[in-house]
């Protein structure tokens, strides 16, 4: 019998809380991520008000300087601590695979100096577009669509550019070249890039919008990504014939893999939110696990270096926590964690290699406190001790410290 009939993680893209053990081993923009530390540098340079989050504990997470504006609870509602990456990568697919239990020991592949030529001539071929060949390097996403978004509208050239992660990234106005067509480049740039010396994690299509200096990023992206070299969490889950439902970006992440409900893109993390709000209100959905990320953090916030927008975004999420608590049935349980971080005030515009955090809480506790300093793959192992299946390559569970 299960301890919890539903559980439901959420992972806040990108929050980390404070650089890792071997961080200095990780570069972003030729500085070591050593000194990084998301929650701890918002807190400090623009302050955080997180409540609902600080009643749980994330205030009482272990830390060599407490979060300045996040206060310790006394009596916290449920438990906290942070969780330490294995695998060797500070991506979105790293983390999340690891958190569904995976350890990857050879990262994928980055491009620091733009992608080789014959990748590049063999889109150009497919597509019949030429590819702008100054955008072909690490580019933050919306300073590629202002510096080239006017030369394509004018040429029909596509923008291709990538970042630290192991990714590769087409910008297409939509105006310009039709969605249909992005994503057709898309799946033929992702059937080119399966193995080294180009093995990718993601492709993404970036459509955008609007007029030269008004460039806005739709929400009609789309991540193309490889499957899970090994079988995840997920994976055991569908196996046993337990409902899976993903929220955001996690289908993508998983390329399907283990997962048997798929709920469909957010458009904001406020639109995420929405979405997973509905997935545990729905009649069918009594027993199972629920898998959300909230991207925006990462995306709008991180990449862009906005201390502001990031610490407004997370007050947005603990404002609407409540919202979610009240969902939840009396056998529910709520994990709300990261998988890596990308610290506002930090140099470059990528992401650094941190601790997440992790809370958990269920009305059914009578417990709390601070659980023992865990991996990534902690939250996959307790998922499966909960609901009976077997653990993926790695993890510890942390079950029988949720009381």
């Amino acid at each position: 019998m299960s301890k919890f009939n539903r559980i439901h993680l959420v992972v806040l893209d990108s929050v980390g809380i404070g650089a890792a053990p071997d961080a200095n081993n990780f570069v972003n923009a030729s500085v070591p991520d050593g000194a990084s530390d998301t929650l701890g540098h918002i807190s400090k340079t623009v302050g955080l008000d997180v409540p609902n989050m600080a009643r749980i504990g994330l205030g009482n997470i272990p830390r060599e300087t407490p979060l300045k504006t996040v206060p310790s609870e006394s009596n916290p509602t449920g438990y906290a601590t942070k969780l330490e990456e294995v695998s060797l990568g500070k991506d979105t697919m790293t983390g999340h695979w690891e958190i569904m239990g995976l350890n990857i020991t050879e990262p994928f592949d980055t491009f620091w100096n733009g992608f080789p030529e014959e990748i590049i001539t063999k889109i150009e071929a497919f597509s019949g577009r030429k590819v702008i060949r100054e955008a072909n390097k690490p580019y933050s996403g919306t300073a590629v669509i202002d510096d080239f978004g006017p030369r394509q509208m004018e040429t029909g050239e596509l923008i291709i550019y990538t970042s630290a992660d192991p990714v590769l990234q087409i910008a297409a106005h939509e105006d310009v070249i039709p969605l249909d067509e992005l994503y057709r480049i898309c799946e033929y740039a992702r059937s080119i890039t399966l193995e080294r010396p180009a093995l990718l994690g993601r492709i993404i299509a970036r459509p955008y919008v609007g007029t030269p200096g008004n460039f806005t990023r739709t929400a009609n992206r789309r991540d193309l990504a490889v499957s899970p070299f090994a079988p995840t969490v997920l994976d055991k889950l569908n196996e046993a014939g337990i409902d899976t439902y993903a929220v955001g970006k996690i289908n993508d992440i998983f390329n399907g893999a283990g997962i048997n409900h798929d709920m469909g893109h957010n458009k904001s993390n406020s639109h995420g939110m929405d979405t997973l709000i509905k997935t545990m209100k729905l009649e069918e959905f009594t027993y199972g696990f629920s898998f959300t990320n909230l991207v925006d953090f990462d995306a709008l916030y991180g990449h862009r270096r906005n201390a502001h927008g990031y610490r407004d975004c997370l007050h947005e999420f603990d404002n609407r926590l409540p919202e979610i608590i009240a969902a939840m049935k009396e056998d529910d349980l709520l994990l709300i964690t990261a998988d890596h971080g990308n610290d506002p005030t930090y140099a470059g515009t990528d992401h650094t290699r941190e601790y997440i955090p992790l809370l958990a809480y269920s009305p059914s506790f009578t417990g709390n406190g601070v659980i023992p300093q865990g991996h990534f793959a902690d939250i996959s192992a307790t998922i499966a001790d909960n609901f009976g299946v077997d653990t993926a390559m790695i993890g510890v569970s942390f079950l029988q410290s949720l009381v």
